[in-house]
């Protein structure tokens, strides 16, 4: 229960900033049902919230009411165009969903908050913003 009360507690801090959670959408991941939950907490605390839907391009962006997730099993990721969505569309915290196995462009930069939602045991390093396991 750590992890959601942390998650929780930043959602909460967050209401009156624009906030966006994207899904990496390049594998079928492990626990669905997991990510739901998150979707379905997003929804109820951050209503106003976007949800993104990524995998190396965007393919989706909506609001957090339109939960539908489509997988793809390609298993190919970049994280640069929903950084770069984010970082165009003035989103003060960003939200992924991803086993941050993608692609990182090498000069990218990103300026805003970023948590890195990472649905399984092993918590890799990234390269900015805040990595938490919520497996």
């Amino acid at each position: 229960m750590k992890w959601q009360k942390f998650l929780l507690s930043k959602l909460q801090e967050r209401q009156d900033k624009n906030i966006a959670l994207a899904v990496d959408t390049s594998t079928n991941p492990k626990n669905i049902e997991l990510i739901q939950n998150i979707v379905k907490l997003f929804n109820e605390v951050c209503p106003e919230a976007m949800l993104v839907q990524a995998d190396f391009k965007i393919r989706s962006i909506t609001s957090i009411k339109e939960n539908k997730i489509k997988y793809f099993s390609h298993g190919k990721s970049s994280y640069t165009d929903v950084l770069e969505w984010a970082e165009n569309e003035n989103i003060d915290s960003l939200f992924y969903i991803t086993d941050v196995t993608g692609y990182f462009y090498d000069e990218l930069t990103f300026d805003r908050e970023v948590f890195w939602l990472v649905p399984d045991e092993f918590l890799p390093k990234v390269p900015f913003g805040k990595a938490i396991r919520v497996a």
